[in-house]
């Protein structure tokens, strides 16, 4: 079956196999002459990122890169991308890649034409308002993978290297102005990869699903984005190939960022300094925190829960749905515990703080205090 379409929710996305040869066409929407592709080290020389720069190229773009960008992206390579942006003269930025790239890509382009320091524009109330809006570049954002949804996000996740966490910068303008969602572009991702993104896309839409807030709309995205990481994941896993199964992961990594506007909760608050301090991979970690936070959250989320099992076809309802996602993590061979994921010598107390001071446990439907987030913690360890 092919899957494509043009959506304008929550910006416009051209969604299908093939559709990376509008790039040209993408970039001229968002009024881009002379656009900068950013992109993680790994991609840089891989053939989806070449055929995309000769693409650039024939549309009279030119074929500029870079590519300085971590696993958990960071100031740093902020910095160095902001200052290759400003000398290269660009105007725009091409995201290409997964959520490193993509975060790095947004910030570059949000950067490029601020005076302030990146941490004056940390999620913290309104401080988003303290930007140069009109100064910010227009962004198109092209996913390799299947996970984060940063295509369809306001804001990016940098590591800050000085405190060693990792914290959010906002702004309504981070939004992608077009989005080429392409699946073939992801038939090439590692198994490993495939698993690791698209638990990540599945957490978002646990933890959308299990905040408190009001906001039905990401309610019901959540809920299908669940059942189509459950019926596709294991499908792309096995076959790489799968057009079909790919392009329903990618569907489904767009829904559960658009839903996570409603919150995400502890899975988040623990992950994020996990991977700040000890370099992990962000979607593999968030399911290793999964069954526990899971239990954590029953005594709010137990019934609803019972709605989501019955709509996924789960039987047993709170306790099936816990049993099918530790079973799914060892479908694809996810470690049980922080220490299998490679967590050494983890310091419980600055762990403890920084999820606490994430802002990610805003959203959780269970108040986290330090108590139950260090135990949190001993659990996982």
């Amino acid at each position: 079956m092919t899957l494509t379409g043009n959506w304008n929710y929550p910006n416009p996305i051209r969604f299908g196999a093939g559709r990376i040869s509008e790039i040209g066409d993408a970039c001229q929407a968002a009024g881009m002459r002379k656009p900068l592709l950013v992109t993680d080290r790994g991609l840089a020389e891989m053939d989806i990122t070449k055929r995309t720069l000769a693409l650039m190229e024939k549309a009279g773009l030119g074929s500029a890169l870079f590519s300085e960008v971590d696993s958990n992206p960071s100031d740093k390579n902020a910095d160095a991308g902001v200052a290759f942006y400003r000398d290269g003269g660009f105007d725009g930025v091409i995201a290409f890649g997964g959520g490193s790239g993509l975060d790095l890509a947004k910030v570059i382009a949000f950067m490029a034409g601020q005076t302030r320091p990146i941490w004056d524009f940390e999620d913290i109330g309104d401080w988003w308002t303290r930007a140069n809006a009109d100064a910010i570049a227009p962004i198109v954002a092209v996913p390799t993978t299947a996970g984060t949804g940063s295509e369809v996000g306001r804001a990016s996740v940098i590591t800050n290297t000085d405190s060693q966490e990792k914290k959010i910068i906002f702004h309504p303008k981070m939004l992608p102005s077009v989005v080429i969602a392409d699946p073939e572009l992801t038939v090439g991702m590692p198994k490993f990869i495939t698993a690791g993104t698209g638990l990540d896309a599945f957490a978002h839409c646990v933890e959308a699903y299990s905040s408190p807030h009001y906001h039905p709309m990401s309610q019901g995205i959540a809920l299908e984005g669940m059942r189509l990481v459950k019926d596709y994941l294991p499908r792309a896993y096995a076959d790489g190939s799968d057009l079909e199964a790919r392009s329903h992961m990618m569907s489904a990594a767009a829904m559960g960022a658009t839903a996570f506007q409603k919150g995400l909760g502890a899975i988040h608050a623990l992950s994020h300094p996990i991977g700040a301090m000890h370099h992990t991979h962000h979607g593999t970690t968030n399911a290793v925190c999964m069954p526990a936070v899971l239990k954590f959250n029953e005594p709010a989320i137990r019934d609803r829960f019972d709605l989501v099992a019955g709509y996924l076809g789960i039987d047993g309802g709170f306790d099936g749905f816990c049993d099918f996602a530790d079973n799914f993590n060892a479908s694809f061979a996810i470690p049980k515990s922080l220490t299998e994921l490679g967590v050494e010598n983890p310091d419980i107390d600055t762990l403890v703080d920084a999820a606490l001071r994430d802002p990610s446990t805003g959203g959780n439907p269970i108040e986290m205090t330090e108590a139950n987030t260090r135990a949190l913690f001993e659990v996982l360890i």
